[in-house]
C-alpha cells in the first residue's frame, strides 16, 4: 500500500530543500497542508523525485507552496510536470463581487447609462440614415439596381395585408371619439359639434398617428426580425461577398414601400374612423348620414387633409429606418433578434410621437390650424 504524503527539510549552504515522499493525492495528504503552511521563509527547492503518485490536489499544493516561497520544483517525470504546468496555467484571480451601491448612486448610474445609450443610438441612427440616402441615390442613378419585385412584395405586406386590422382599429376609434365627444358636449347642448370633433381629429391627427403606430408594431418589427435573422445566419455577409449591397437589396425596397403606403393607409384609416363616428352619430344622436357628410364638408378644411398626408410619408420613413437599423445591429445570438425587434418598435413609436409634436407646432406656426 502506498504511504501517506510526507516531507523532510534539508538545510544546506545553497538554501533549504523540502524532499517530498509518499503519495501526494487527496486521500493521503493528511495534515501535510497544515505542516507546509507553518513553514516560514524562503525555500530554494522542492524535490519530488521520491513521490510515488501525485494528483491535481497534490500538484496544486506543490504549486501554491512554490509560488509563495519562491521555490523551484525538481524531480518530476514528464506526465507529472505536465500536470503541474496545467495547474499553474489554470490559476487566475477571482473577481470578488462589488458591494451594491446606495440607491441614489445606482439611480445616477442608470440615468447616465441611459443617456449614453440614447446618444450612441442616435449617432448610429443618423449614420444609418445617411447610408440609406446614399443607397437611394445609387439606385436612382443606376435604375437597373432597383428591385421591383421585392418592392411590390413589400407593398402587399405593408399595405394590403394591413387593411383589415387598420380598418377595424380606425372604425372603433371613430366610435370612441364620437361617443366620448357626444357625452361631454351634451352638457352644453352642443351635440352637433361631435361631427366637427370626429372630422378634424381623425383627418389631422389620429388617422395618421394611429396608422403609424400600427405600422411600427406590425411592419417595423418585421423588418428588424427579418434583417436581424439574416445578419445572424450570415446571409448579409454572403450578399456583400457576391457584390450585392444589403442597403440597396433590403433597406431601399422596405423603406420605399412604407413611405409610399403610409399616406394611403392614413387616408384609409381616417375615412373608416369618420364612418365609425358617423354611424354612432346616426344611432345615438339621430344625425342622418346625409347631414353628417354635409356637415363634415362644411367644418373640415382641406388643410387638415394635407396636414395628415404630409406627415404620413415622414412617419413611414422613420418607421422603416428604425426597423432596418435595429435589424442591422443584431450580433452574437438569437436573443438579440427579440431584443432588437422590441427596441425597433419602441424607437419608431417614440420618434413618430416626437415628430407629430413638432409638426403640430410647425403647422400652427404657419397658420394651418
Amino acid at each position: 500500500m502506498r504511504g501517506s504524503a510526507d516531507f523532510e527539510r534539508i538545510d544546506a549552504g545553497d538554501g533549504t530543500t523540502l524532499r517530498f515522499t509518499g503519495n501526494l493525492s487527496l486521500a493521503c495528504l493528511s495534515d501535510l497542508p497544515d505542516r507546509l503552511g507553518a513553514i516560514e521563509g524562503p525555500v530554494a527547492r522542492l524535490d519530488l523525485s521520491a513521490v510515488e503518485r501525485i494528483d491535481t490536489v497534490g500538484a496544486w499544493l506543490v504549486h501554491r507552496f512554490a509560488r509563495d516561497h519562491g521555490s523551484t520544483v525538481e524531480g518530476l517525470e514528464a506526465d507529472e510536470r505536465h500536470l503541474l504546468d496545467q495547474v499553474a496555467a489554470a490559476e487566475h484571480p477571482i473577481a470578488l463581487p462589488r458591494r451594491p451601491a446606495d440607491p441614489f448612486t445606482r439611480m445616477l448610474g442608470e440615468i447616465g447609462e441611459a443617456i449614453f445609450t440614447a446618444a450612441h443610438t442616435l449617432y448610429g441612427l443618423l449614420g444609418f440614415l445617411g447610408a440609406t440616402l446614399l443607397a437611394f441615390w445609387n439606385v436612382a442613378t443606376h435604375p437597373k439596381r432597383f428591385r421591383f419585385n421585392a418592392t411590390v412584395h413589400r407593398f402587399e405586406v405593408v399595405g394590403v395585408s394591413a387593411l383589415g386590422i387598420i380598418g377595424l382599429m380606425s372604425f372603433l376609434i371613430g366610435i370612441v371619439i364620437a361617443q366620448q365627444g357626444a357625452v361631454q358636449l351634451r352638457q352644453f347642448g352642443a351635440e352637433v359639434y361631435t361631427i366637427n370633433l370626429v372630422g378634424r381629429i381623425t383627418l389631422r391627427e389620429l388617422g395618421v398617428l394611429m396608422t403609424a403606430i400600427m405600422v411600427a408594431g406590425r411592419s417595423g418589427s418585421a423588418f428588424a426580425a427579418q434583417i436581424g435573422t439574416m445578419k445572424l445566419t450570415e446571409e448579409i455577409d454572403a450578399m456583400r461577398t457576391i457584390g450585392v449591397s444589403p442597403m440597396e437589396a433590403l433597406v431601399v425596397p422596405r423603406t420605399l414601400a412604407v413611405v409610399l403606403m403610409m399616406p394611403l393607409l392614413g387616408f384609409y384609416a381616417s375615412l373608416v374612423a369618420i364612418f365609425g363616428g358617423g354611424l354612432l352619430c346616426w344611432i345615438s344622436l339621430d344625425i342622418p348620414p346625409v347631414t353628417f357628410i354635409q356637415r363634415i364638408r362644411e367644418v373640415v378644411p382641406l388643410t387638415d387633409l394635407w396636414v395628415g398626408l404630409v406627415k404620413a410619408p415622414v412617419f413611414g420613413f422613420i418607421i422603416a429606418i428604425a426597423g432596418c437599423f435595429q435589424g442591422m445591429q443584431v450580433e452574437a445570438d438569437a436573443e438579440q433578434v427579440g431584443r432588437r425587434t422590441t427596441v425597433a418598435v419602441v424607437q419608431a413609436i417614440f420618434l413618430v410621437i416626437v415628430l407629430d409634436a413638432f409638426f403640430a407646432v410647425f403647422f400652427s406656426g404657419v397658420g394651418w390650424i
